[in-house]
């Protein structure tokens, strides 16, 4: 019977995500381009910034390669959270007339934007290849890396989805906070170019040990275990939370939507 509930689970999860890609895809001509081009224009105009205008000595030669090994992760968690603020108001009739379970309305577009991520992976190695990026036997970490961010967006966007639905500020809250965060997480910098009190406080953004275990493959230095350590409990603590929070507030919703 668990199995079979499983099953069906994950049938339906997989239905609304190829649902999800396929509409995304199919209204624009250029596709899977513009997965990577805006990511890519970032990273574009961050290297220039920092390398040909002021030169600041933040990050790891190949600076691209750096750059991209945070940023591409950046776009799934940030692309999934700040969708998670519409997951039930968006497509509010098929959330109430459907019987399947509330949370794949969130966890598809965590695995949507997964993919796509996936998707992106291509130009991050032919970057890494073409800028002459040293590899080193830490990329096995970046499995690990993938299933924890997958453990943090799954949390915080169960968090996100059900309250913005009693709190419909909070949906422009988020993108706020989502600025922020960008600024306050090791992408344009390394937690090492942090000073050394700071780089502790660092640590309990989670996000800081998931992306230095992506970019432990080209940087071995970037990988500092504490910091990975801290991100995995965060990540579960989250998704435990974003369970709860979800579970206690899921009749509620159903009636305010």
């Amino acid at each position: 019977m668990q199995r079979t509930w499983w099953s069906r689970y994950r049938h339906s999860l997989w239905l609304l995500t190829t649902r999800d890609l396929k509409v995304r895809y199919s209204t624009s001509a250029l596709g899977y381009v513009w997965s990577v081009l805006d990511p890519l224009v970032m990273a574009g105009i961050y290297w220039f910034v920092f390398t040909q205008v002021f030169q600041k000595p933040v990050g790891t030669e190949p600076y691209i390669v750096f750059l991209l090994s945070a940023l591409l992760p950046w776009m799934w968690f940030n692309g999934a959270v700040s969708d998670s603020t519409r997951a039930f108001l968006k497509d509010a009739k098929l959330v109430r007339s459907t019987m399947i379970p509330r949370t794949i309305w969130v966890n598809r577009l965590v695995l949507s934007k997964g993919i796509e991520f996936v998707f992106a992976l291509p130009v991050l190695a032919l970057f890494a290849i073409f800028a002459g990026a040293s590899v080193s036997w830490q990329l096995v970490y970046f499995p690990l890396a993938i299933v924890l961010q997958a453990v943090l967006t799954a949390g915080v966007a169960l968090i996100v989805a059900p309250l913005v639905v009693f709190f419909r500020d909070l949906e422009r809250a988020v993108k706020l906070v989502l600025r922020f965060l960008f600024y306050a997480s090791p992408i344009i910098y390394g937690a090492t170019d942090l000073p050394e009190g700071m780089q502790f406080w660092a640590a309990f953004n989670p996000l800081t040990g998931i992306f230095s275990l992506y970019r432990a493959g080209f940087f071995p230095d970037q990988l500092i275990l504490f910091e990975v350590v801290v991100s995995a409990a965060m990540s579960v603590l989250l998704l435990v939370i974003g369970l709860w929070v979800f579970r206690s507030s899921e009749r509620q919703v159903l009636k305010e939507i």
